[in-house]
């Protein structure tokens, strides 16, 4: 058993000055195996963490997407010591808003303005404000997970102080499901469509262009949320990957490789309502993230790291389907999505049985030097040694699968407390 003395001593300060322990519920307690997992990380390197107790692992969840080069990238580190050394704020813009905003101009297929900010619930908002300015139109529909303002998580099941009203002008339609939306713009005057291009489950044929086109027609503006799949599926995002291309779009995550950027990008006339709309931070330009944003940018392009993380979840999916399929478990565990964004499920049962069989591989894995969540996004510093040392990991534990599924007894197996989901059923 790990030693996360220290972890475990952390979790019971923070639980009487930090409301649920965390600033991220992903990353709260409640999300890993309490009692086997650590809960404070200290520092990383590459594909690699260490949590306050000195434990290794390695990462595939990388800050929840943010890590696209690896932990402790030389070249972005430098660029923000020294940005920092000459000032993080000013009292007036810096260049680096002007430089890096014509970067993503050159690499994204709607951006032809650039707005900055420092999270994605703040860009997708901007966006969806943007829109009803430049519309004259209150109603959203919406697919995918948005962020915490209220417009999108008032129609979600933590959607406490959010007022009623509020939530009643948002709509959410089925992905891959173009019927689904055309009926909420039969019954609204539609000002945004808002909508990751792909999660999990990719695109049937059409059905972005469908989407596109329904847009056009009605006249609504088309916003891609793009927080997770922009600098991961392709520079310019899952937009320059499909080619379909979006009135709005809205960046983060990976942009800045872990230094907290957004920008919401898009066609000139509908950024322009940013004259008149509101949106606006003292951190919005933050000259730090910017140099992180800029270095990346570089890194990416001269070092063919998308090349590379394709190909490296290439074979990763390949290997642990390998596994799946040796030990007869296709009904039990399945590896959905892309290579650069793909998750391990558990399909075939009910979603609390589900919650419990990932609960259980999570365990097996950390007790192993493997920090899993069962979602891989990987990044520039995963190699053939790390996935070589993930294959080894899951040689082990998916016999241990396989003979808990055979003795449907998960639950006598699991040494901490399950994980819990963040959105309860009402």
């Amino acid at each position: 058993m790990l030693d996360i003395t220290k972890s475990r001593l952390l979790l019971e300060r923070a639980k009487r000055v930090i409301p649920s322990c965390t600033q991220t519920f992903s990353k709260g307690p409640n999300q890993w195996i309490r009692g086997v997992s650590p809960h404070y990380l200290m520092r990383g390197e590459g594909a690699w963490v260490w949590d306050v107790d000195g434990n290794k692992y390695l990462d595939y969840l990388m800050a929840l997407g943010p890590i696209i080069l690896g932990y402790g990238n030389q070249r972005v580190n430098e660029a923000v010591m020294r940005q920092v050394r000459d000032g993080p704020v000013f009292s007036q813009m810096h260049p680096l808003e002007v430089e890096v905003a014509e970067m993503l101009v050159d690499l994204i297929p709607c951006a032809e303005m650039v707005r900055f900010a420092k999270n994605g619930s703040d860009a997708t908002t901007g966006a969806v404000r943007a829109a009803r300015a430049y519309t004259g139109r209150d109603h959203v529909a919406f697919c995918g997970y948005h962020g915490w303002h209220d417009w999108y998580v008032g129609t979600t099941t933590r959607n406490k102080g959010v007022p009623a009203e509020v939530s009643a002008l948002s709509h959410g339609f089925t992905y891959n499901d173009i019927e689904s939306l055309a009926r909420i713009f039969t019954s609204h005057q539609v000002a945004a469509v808002v909508m990751e291009p792909i999660g999990v489950e990719d695109p049937k044929p059409g059905f972005l262009q469908a989407v596109r086109d329904l847009c056009t027609t009605h006249g609504a503006v088309l916003v891609f949320d793009e927080i997770v799949t922009g600098f991961r599926l392709h520079l310019g995002g899952a937009q320059a990957h499909f080619g379909v291309k979006p009135d709005i779009a809205c960046f983060g995550k990976a942009m800045a490789n872990g230094f907290p950027l957004a920008a919401v990008v898009g066609d000139r006339d509908i950024m322009l309502t940013f004259d008149e709309v509101f949106f606006s931070g003292t951190f919005g330009g933050d000259a730090s993230s910017l140099a992180a944003c800029k270095a990346t940018i570089e890194e990416m392009q001269e070092k063919a790291v998308l090349t590379h993380t394709w190909r490296v979840g290439q074979n990763l999916q390949s290997g642990l389907s390998e596994l799946i399929s040796r030990y007869g478990l296709e009904n039990v565990v399945r590896i959905v999505g892309l290579p650069v964004r793909s998750v391990m499920t558990f399909p075939n049962c009910d979603d609390r049985e589900a919650l419990l069989r990932r609960s259980f591989v999570m365990q097996e894995c950390v007790k192993r030097g493997l920090l899993y969540f069962c979602s891989h996004v990987p990044c520039f510093a995963h190699g053939e040694k790390e996935i070589r040392f993930t294959i080894d990991v899951f040689e082990e534990v998916m016999p241990l699968v396989a003979a808990a599924y055979q003795a449907n007894d998960f639950a006598d197996r699991m040494e901490g407390l399950p994980v819990e989901p963040i959105f309860r059923k009402a």
